[in-house]
């Protein structure tokens, strides 16, 4: 049997990633995010995590590429680091006026955009894409533990 390799689930979904990436950047740029951003203010905004090692583990990157992100953040005044109170090797993360302000209008965007990129599917099959795509992402993430990779999960 002869399989296609760029008609596999894995090649198709990392292009529709790049697609939605490219359709998200463009969306977000005149907000001042960028699209990896938006799990950590998400994050930030929900009480989800407080703390750099949190926030990478929310958004499932690394500590050094988590910690450039949250430097260029912090320039670009969408978020303030403060030491932490309870533990001083660590400091606290919070957003700031400036990123609570815009966040709103950038779900907007992306929802848009999701809306448009899923122009065709009824709400079951959207329902479903989801639905698929999440048990997708959980056979990954087991995978990646089976293996002790750290491919999804960041080291400690």
């Amino acid at each position: 049997m002869n399989l296609d390799v760029l008609s596999t689930p894995g090649h198709l979904i990392a292009l529709a990633a790049r697609g939605f990436a490219r359709l998200s950047e463009a969306r977000l740029k005149p907000l001042g995010f960028g699209v990896g951003q938006i799990p950590v203010l998400v994050a930030l905004q929900n009480g989800q995590a407080s703390t750099q090692r949190d926030l990478a583990r929310f958004a499932r990157v690394e500590q050094p590429p988590m910690a450039q992100m949250l430097a260029r953040m912090e320039r670009d005044g969408l978020v303030q680091r403060t030491p932490d109170p309870t533990d001083g090797r660590s400091q606290r993360v919070v957003m700031t006026e400036v990123a609570k302000t815009r966040m709103p209008t950038a779900v907007t965007a992306l929802f848009q955009g999701n809306r448009e990129a899923l122009s065709g599917f009824t709400e079951a099959e959207t329902a479903d894409f989801v639905s698929l795509l999440s048990r997708l992402i959980a056979n990954l993430d087991r995978l990646a533990s089976d293996d002790g990779s750290s491919a999804i999960e960041p080291r400690p």
